[in-house]
């Protein structure tokens, strides 16, 4: 019909420009935000694209859910605008005839919905959790930076070096200082290397240096000249322990405790979510011509976070054990369909969400 293809066709070009602003939101706030990891020292700076990546892959369930709300409102309300809505209803096409071509253009969506918040969301969840373990489980000769005093995780030792070449092999003008049973030992070097045991020892051999130790406000150091000094350089095995949002949806299932149902029944919402708000935004696109159409996108961006703060409040529930796991998955959606189902018949019926009655009733009490 040649209603349904000219919606299709305008559902299409709508979403893809929606699709396109949400994604410049979301890649300006985490590339700010993991920026600013960066250059607080908590990720790699070599890692920061990589992250940026992973996490917009992690939000593009919640993006497609948003725009496929924002696109069907934006349409049907430009419709009403229009008057174009009016000409279809006129010539016999019902309220519901719309969910037809509607339903056909967001079930490509909806399918990259479930891909996107099954698959992707634990897999950059996983992923990300790596990359931020590896970085702060590194070895104490990656945190050197020439001219700065770096302080190693593992030990309770301070590195200062001036030069270092680009390879990380040689050092010069050493300073290594570390506190061992309250006694302060001090270790200088004009130079030195990197070298590796057969059995993978790593060790920072320091040469033409001194050693200071004692004990502070103590008279009675020691001093002692080396012409070799080696300095093991501890490190951590990089240990990926794997939180609710980073395990793969076939494991939560095998594994249902608590913050594991929770967890699916949150991944579960966003189908249903979107399912709904589907539905939603085609009554909800009535207006009066004369109105201008920001009245209906700041009832959409309302409805849209209660709607997704009511799934969080649902999963924390699960996870405290204060409901079911069978009633947390579908009493929110359900009781939405209702209300859903509430408007259309009102709409179908040519009635007013509110009255005039209303307002009146209201404002006499």
């Amino acid at each position: 019909m040649i209603f349904e293809r000219s919606l299709q066709r305008e559902l299409a070009y709508t979403a893809g420009a929606v699709f396109m602003v949400l994604l410049t939101l979301v890649l300006t706030t985490m590339m700010i935000r993991i920026v600013g990891f960066a250059a607080s020292g908590e990720i790699d700076p070599r890692d920061v694209l990589v992250l940026i990546g992973l996490t917009v892959i992690g939000y593009l369930a919640i993006m497609l859910v948003a725009t496929l709300f924002v696109s069907i409102l934006f349409v049907l309300t430009r419709w009403y605008k229009d008057s174009e809505m009016v000409v279809w209803l006129s010539s016999g096409v019902s309220l519901t005839r719309f969910i037809k071509p509607i339903g056909i253009f967001a079930t490509p969506i909806i399918i990259l919905i479930m891909f996107f918040v099954f698959v992707g969301w634990p897999w950059s969840n996983q992923q990300s959790k790596l990359i931020r373990a590896r970085f702060q489980q590194r070895d104490e000769v990656s945190l050197l930076a020439p001219g700065q005093f770096r302080e190693s995780p593992t030990t309770h030792r301070v590195f200062f070096i001036e030069k270092m070449s680009p390879d990380q092999g040689h050092v010069e003008n050493v300073f290594v200082t570390s506190t061992e049973g309250g006694k302060v030992n001090v270790v200088v070097s004009k130079n030195g290397h990197i070298e590796t045991h057969k059995n993978g020892d790593r060790f920072v051999v320091l040469e033409n240096g001194r050693r200071y130790d004692g004990e502070p406000g103590h008279p009675d150091f020691r001093i002692m000249e080396f012409e070799r000094y080696g300095v093991k350089i501890q490190s951590q095995p990089v240990v990926n322990t794997p939180t609710t949002t980073g395990l793969p949806t076939l494991t939560l299932l095998r594994n249902p405790t608590k913050e594991n149902l929770a967890e699916f029944a949150w991944r579960a919402g966003l189908p249903l979510i979107a399912i709904n708000l589907m539905l939603l935004a085609i009554p909800l696109a009535h207006q009066n011509p004369r109105r201008s159409r920001t009245i209906n996108l700041v009832m959409a961006v309302l409805i849209y976070l209660t709607y997704s703060n009511l799934l969080n409040v649902v999963q924390a529930w699960i996870e405290q054990g204060k409901m079911s796991f069978g009633v947390g998955l579908v009493i929110l959606h359900v009781i939405v369909l209702g209300i859903v189902a509430f408007i259309f018949w009102l709409r179908v019926r040519n009635r007013p969400l509110f009255t005039r009655a209303m307002f009146s009733r209201s404002q006499g009490a």
